[in-house]
Formats: structure tokens, C-alpha cells, sequence
């Protein structure tokens, strides 16, 4: 199996071409890690590769097929890993100098189940630091590239996760999402970008920035490959106290369930319903019920891009004519998202990164004659901008005499957002909303103006801060031919609707026309 073979790597064609012996995963890793180092001198999404790791899987995998065992399901797939999870033995940095050179001792446990499923980890991937930012530039070591167009940035932090499935030097990758940081990026690459329910992935082994709002998830070119991802890496760990005790659906099969029990229609218009939407609605509720496709005037307003706004509504269209019937709701307090989700954050990350100190592991800065000195060396050298600026603000919002007007307010203001999903999902089963304000944004365009670039964030913060699944699939392009991502949001722990309307969405063979 060669790139001439296929258009596009998935998981199903790459374990399909293994199990059928028209290739070995030993072939197949080797043809990736010659993309990786013809393609990302350019592109700049690997931090580090794990050719020893990746070879002696392959191998495994390779022993497994030539003794006719079954085979696992990801068996041979070449994969990334945002470099903020841990792997045992191969450098994790999460693009800080902090950590530079430090080497977990063990896995973290998303990592692990991956590799138990047979999948080859070629290596750790750019982030911006400690997962703090949105176009992967506040990386210590070098910004990523987006391959779309290479003078855009690919979104961030999992910039680097992003880029190397949108390169074709990974056939999946696994990001983590705090306030975005995998559907928008997802958005600006055009790939599927999945972020699941708090609690439905361990964290155990992702280094925290905020751990009430931290989630690891998929990146992938397919809905399909999204589901067998999160099939692989979902579930109860005894390693992380968070992590539910609910069962997983098989993600798969969910799939091939229609969206609609009756005929297709073409819905009107979108987000605002119609006459003849109406009419449409009592057809299907005579015939069965369809998926109830929430849309919220909060996320069309005035800062949104003209051409983004266009192919969203296009796509909540395109899902309508699928038989999808289109409900206007109200989530009223996004206006306060942000600022809500920059003092959650920043606080919990003020807390969480105090134990990068240069004590116990990670650099640590030279020559100081107190130990209060050598604190504040190592800090000071170790991390970037933007995480001193971070560490600063939450540390403010958690001192005396602010800890009740900032980060008491913005926990209050944060229930207040969770229940207006709770309040929409009572009428609708998804929520359809665009990924960003806008297609990728210029390399340093917004390096100067955090304000602008926390901006960036502003359809998916919400989504952490109540703790839904969300999805990011590509839904067309701009003039500039820059991809566009339509965001879908569902009820905690309903990852298999969420993702059965991206799928049915993917794989409709026509576009609604305006």
C-alpha cells in the first residue's frame, strides 16, 4: 500500500492493507517517517520521534499478521501525540524549555491504550506551550506552519496535531482541548477534531494546564476514524479520579444510524426557521422523529467572517435537507465566556504549574546563591510569555480580596453557561454552531494583541467550561481556498450523536445550494 493506492490514509484502509498482507507496518512506518522528513522541516509539527518505539511495534504487529493472529484494531496505524501527554522513555517537553529534556517514567494512559490497539506512535508533536494559546506560536522551539497555507498558522495549542494530519504524516493524531485547542485547530487544518465529554478520557499522564477544563481527543481526516479513536481511548481509569464510570457505545456502529426516520427535505434557511421548515417538521413527526439541530443566534453575531458565517449556515442546510429538523435556541450568557474562561484558567493553571520549580525535574537555572533566587531564575527562564502572563492573571484572581470578585464570579457565571445547554438540549439533540470567527490567521498577526488572539476562542470555550462533546468537521472554504470548520456540540457523554451527525453530514453526496 502506497500513496499512489489511496487518496487518503485511514485507519479502515491502513489495517485493511495489513491484514490482506499488500503491506507490513513495518513498510508503512517506514514510507511515513520519509513524508515526516521530507515534508515538516517546512511545516514544523514533530518535536520528537520515536523511530525505536515506532519500529519495535511495527514489528510486533508485522509478527502477529505473519503467524495469522487476529489483529488488534488500530494494528500498524502510524499515529502522533501532542507533546503534553506522556510517553515513557521519549522526551516530553509540552513545548516549554521548562521541560526541555525531561523523559516521563511512565505513559499516559490515552497514549498506552492506543498502542494496546496496535497503533504505531511515530512521535510527540508542537504545541504551543504548556497548551496556552491558538496558532501554536508561543511553542519554545519553533512555530507550526499550517500546510494549508504555510504563511497561516494552523490554530493552536494542538497546532502541531492538527498539521501533521492535514501534512499526511500521521493517519491520526491525539490533541488536548482546554478551550478549543482541538476544534479549532481542526477548523483551520480541514480535519475532524473531536473534543469528548470531561470525563469520558483519563488524564492521567496529560501535564495540566487547567484540570477542570482539560480533555484529550482525536484528530483524524474521517468522522469514522474520529469514532474509532475515541472507541480506543475512551473509558473508566482507575488512574484518574475524574475519569467516569459510563459505559462507551461502540462509536462505530453508531455510525450507520440515520439521522432521520423519514424522507430527505431542503430546509429554507438557516439559523432562522421557516414556513416551510415548519410544514417539513410535521412530515417527519408523522413519519418518525429526526435529530432536533439546535442553532443559537449567540454564535452568528457581528464578529463573525462573512464567508465563515455563509458555509455554516450552507452546512446546517445541508443537514436539514438530510431530514435534521432546525430548532432555534438561546444560550444567553456567551457574551461572558471568555472572560469566565480566562480567570477559570489562568487560576488553575497559576496552581498547576507551580511545580515546575527546577527541584525536583525539569531545568533548572544555574548560579543562583538562595534557594527564593533559584525559583525565581528558573521560572523566569524556563517559561515563555504568555505562561508568565497566565501564571500572573490567576494568581491575581486567586488572591486575598480579588478570589471572590474574579474567580468566585466567573465559577458562578460558568453553572450559569451550563445550564443554558442543559435548557437547550431539553429541545434539541446537537447543537450546530461554526468552529471559529474566522478562517487561519496570518503567522504573527495576532502575536502582539493577546486580547485578539484569546478572541480567536470564542465559539468553543464554552464547550469546556460545561464540560459537552464537541466536533469540528471541515464544511468548505473560503475565497482563499482556507478551510472552514462547522462545529457540533451534544448532550455529557452523547459523543455517538454528536458524531453520527458529523458522519451523515460527511458523507452526503450533495451540497445545499443558497
Amino acid at each position: 500500500m502506497t500513496a499512489a493506492e489511496t487518496t487518503q490514509f485511514t485507519i479502515e484502509n491502513v489495517r485493511e492493507a495489513i491484514c490482506e498482507r499488500r503491506t507490513t507496518a513495518a513498510a508503512l512506518t517506514t514510507e511515513f517517517y520519509a513524508r515526516i522528513k521530507k515534508e515538516d522541516a517546512e511545516i514544523g509539527a514533530f518535536l520528537t520521534l520515536s523511530e525505536d518505539r515506532a519500529r519495535a511495534q511495527a514489528e510486533r504487529i508485522d509478527k502477529m499478521a505473519a503467524e495469522g493472529k487476529p489483529l488488534p484494531p488500530l494494528a500498524g496505524v502510524p499515529i502522533a501525540i501532542k507533546d503534553v501527554m506522556l510517553t515513557r522513555g521519549v522526551r516530553t517537553t509540552a513545548g516549554s524549555k521548562i521541560l526541555e529534556n525531561f523523559v516521563p517514567p511512565y505513559d499516559c494512559t490515552a497514549v498506552a491504550r492506543l498502542e494496546a490497539a496496535g497503533a504505531v506512535v511515530l512521535g510527540k508533536l508542537n504545541c504551543d506551550e504548556f497548551a496556552m494559546g491558538s496558532s501554536t506560536e508561543n511553542s519554545a522551539y519553533h512555530p507550526v506552519r499550517n500546510p494549508r497555507d504555510k504563511t497561516r498558522v494552523p490554530g493552536g495549542s494542538s497546532g502541531g496535531s492538527a498539521a501533521a494530519v492535514a501534512a499526511g504524516m500521521a493517519v491520526a493524531t491525539l490533541g488536548s482541548d482546554t478551550g478549543g485547542s482541538i476544534r479549532q485547530p481542526a477548523s483551520f487544518c480541514g480535519v475532524v477534531g473531536l473534543k469528548p465529554t470531561y470525563g469520558r478520557v483519563s488524564r492521567y499522564g496529560l501535564i495540566a494546564f487547567a484540570s477542570s477544563l482539560d480533555h484529550i481527543g482525536p484528530f483524524a481526516n474521517t468522522v469514522k476514524d474520529a469514532a474509532l479513536m475515541l472507541r480506543t481511548i475512551a473509558g473508566r481509569d482507575p488512574m484518574d479520579s475524574t475519569s467516569a464510570e459510563v459505559p462507551v457505545p461502540d462509536y462505530v456502529a453508531e455510525l450507520e444510524k440515520p439521522i432521520s426516520e423519514g424522507p430527505s427535505w431542503c430546509g429554507a434557511g438557516a439559523p432562522s426557521a421557516s414556513s416551510g421548515q415548519a410544514l417539513a417538521r410535521e412530515k417527519h413527526a408523522a413519519s418518525g422523529e429526526p435529530i432536533r439541530i439546535g442553532v443559537a443566534k449567540e454564535y452568528f453575531g457581528s464578529g463573525l467572517d462573512a464567508e465563515v458565517r455563509a458555509a455554516v449556515e450552507a452546512a446546517i442546510q445541508k443537514l436539514a435537507a438530510l431530514g435534521c429538523e432546525i430548532v432555534p435556541v438561546s444560550l444567553p450568557h456567551t457574551e461572558y465566556a471568555i472572560p469566565a474562561y480566562y480567570i477559570v484558567a489562568t487560576a488553575e493553571a497559576s496552581a498547576n504549574l507551580a511545580r515546575f520549580d527546577g527541584v525536583r525535574y525539569g531545568f533548572r537555572a544555574r548560579g543562583a546563591k538562595t534557594l527564593a533566587e533559584m525559583y525565581r531564575q528558573t521560572r523566569d527562564g524556563g517559561f515563555g510569555m504568555e505562561v508568565k502572563r497566565r501564571i500572573m492573571l490567576g494568581t491575581y484572581a486567586l488572591s486575598a480580596g480579588y478570589y471572590d470578585a474574579y474567580y468566585l464570579k466567573a465559577q458562578k457565571v460558568r453553572t450559569l453557561l451550563t445550564r443554558d445547554f442543559d435548557e437547550a438540549f431539553k429541545k434539541v439533540d446537537v447543537i450546530a454552531a461554526p468552529t471559529a470567527p474566522t478562517p487561519a490567521f496570518k503567522l504573527g498577526e495576532k502575536v502582539d494583541d493577546p486580547l485578539a488572539m484569546y478572541l480567536a476562542d470564542i465559539y468553543t470555550v464554552t464547550a469546556n467550561l460545561a464540560g459537552i462533546p464537541g466536533i469540528s468537521v471541515p464544511c468548505g472554504e473560503n475565497r482563499e481556498g482556507l478551510p472552514i470548520g462547522l462545529q457540533i456540540f451534544g448532550r455529557h457523554f452523547d459523543e455517538a450523536t454528536v458524531l453520527r451527525v458529523a458522519h451523515a453530514y460527511e458523507r452526503a453526496p450533495f451540497v445545499v445550494r443558497r
